[in-house]
């Protein structure tokens, strides 16, 4: 590969990466933690790549005193031409990124996977509390956990307000959330079976508010711990900057 062509790929990766993690594109992808470290690393490639560039302008205005390997015009372009594609289409990822920005896992992801993530979870000794708020803010996941493995009950007879994007599984919808680690390669979903309502034109993806209560002893291994929610209201939304819950 010609200094050249890593000198034009290191500035636009490093620059797809600052783009990433600048505009809060980087949430659809990886942790929010994990910011801090594509700004680095896209500052050190674009830097890299300045320092190179900024030595060949330097060196190219001292004269030649040696012509390395003496080649021939037809032997220069002869070697060019057989290693100048490869490379280029390291340039294929920093297109879409630029100019397709894939979106954030969503439904279909849910629906290519049988496990839900309460089903990985251990049981607790215990969990903390809830509010006594009317209606109580919870996660996904944690209202998923607390319906598989909290013995107390602390759901029952409690209205909660979910956050999540629509999932249709004829004849079921459900509510989802995907659970990632570090990034969305190892995206786990979490989900509650919606009931109580006409959930018919509700769109797949749909991004949604649920409030309503739990049905106590809905999330069992016959269920693989997928709980029924019959909600009250369903308010749509518009996708939150950060699809993924920790």
């Amino acid at each position: 590969m010609r200094r050249e062509t890593q000198n034009i790929l290191l500035v636009l990766l490093g620059g797809a990466l600052l783009k990433l993690a600048l505009t809060g594109t980087y949430l659809r992808y990886v942790k929010e933690s994990l910011q801090p470290w594509l700004v680095a690393t896209g500052t050190v490639m674009v830097g890299l790549a300045a320092v190179s560039i900024v030595r060949d302008i330097r060196g190219a205005r001292q004269p030649d005193e040696e012509h390395e390997g003496h080649e021939t015009h037809e032997e220069h372009v002869g070697h060019d031409h057989g290693s100048s594609r490869s490379p280029w289409m390291l340039l294929l990822p920093v297109l879409a990124v630029f100019l397709i920005s894939p979106p954030a896992l969503g439904a279909d992801t849910v629906n290519r996977s049988s496990v839900n993530a309460a089903q990985e979870a251990a049981a607790s000794d215990g969990f903390a509390p809830l509010p006594p708020d009317e209606v109580v803010p919870l996660t996904i996941g944690e209202f998923v956990t607390r319906t598989a493995w909290d013995d107390s009950g602390s759901l029952d007879d409690r209205t909660v307000r979910l956050t999540g994007f629509v999932v249709r599984q004829d004849p079921d919808v459900f509510i989802a959330r995907l659970m990632i680690g570090c990034c969305a390669a190892d995206a786990r979903p979490v989900k509650a079976r919606m009931a109580g309502l006409d959930l018919r034109t509700l769109p797949d993806d749909q991004w949604i508010e649920a409030v309503g209560r739990v049905v106590p002893g809905s999330a069992n291994q016959e269920s693989r711990f997928v709980p029924t929610f019959t909600v009250t209201r369903v308010v749509p939304i518009a996708a939150p900057e950060d699809p993924y819950e920790g």
